[in-house]
């Protein structure tokens, strides 16, 4: 009977490069994507390595080229909030009414915690975002310095975002260097 191997997207937890995702499987090796350290080959066997949850448990040896769907996959698992990030006091349990222009068409109201959440997982999701662009082993530093400078612009296009904030710690900052638009 041939022993099975968890596929892509099953999270990881090495001891020294901390959490992943597979986004690949050799014979010997996964392929796998840390948070902070990049693309790296582990070894199977390397006792600083365990698999958390299995997805895509196969006997087959995989390669993989598809580098954009992994990446993305690994943004939905783990680009949920690591922080609670708190909500201005005169916010709480407030909402959001958006009135169309036309009077006839039927307003929508959203709890304003709904909307809070939102905005600090695109916060975060671009923070991810960020350390995959840094530890890029195949993009060159003008490349990097290129997609940072549009990820500041869209930091700087969520300031407007920063009135729901309680701590200015958590505001987004864009090119101005925290100056709201």
């Amino acid at each position: 009977m041939e022993e099975l191997t968890a596929g892509k997207g099953s999270r990881v937890q090495h001891a020294k490069y901390g959490p992943g995702v597979i986004i690949g499987v050799k014979y010997a090796q996964y392929v796998v994507t840390f948070m902070d350290q990049g693309v790296i080959e582990v070894d199977k066997t390397d006792p600083l390595f365990e698999i958390l949850h299995i997805e895509n448990q196969s006997i087959e040896v995989e390669t993989t080229s598809a580098v954009e769907t992994s990446l993305l996959k690994i943004l939905r698992l783990w680009g949920e909030p690591n922080e609670i990030i708190p909500l201005g006091d005169r916010w709480e349990g407030g909402t959001i009414s958006l009135q169309p222009k036309d009077a006839s068409l039927k307003p929508k109201e959203l709890p304003i915690e709904v909307f809070f959440h939102k905005i600090v997982m695109v916060r975060d999701r671009l923070r991810v975002l960020e350390q995959q662009i840094n530890s890029h082993k195949q993009l060159s530093d003008e490349d990097k310095v290129n997609m940072q400078q549009y990820i500041t612009r869209i930091y700087g296009s969520l300031t407007t975002f920063n009135v729901l904030f309680k701590q200015k710690e958590h505001w987004f900052t864009g090119e101005k260097g925290g100056k709201e638009d």
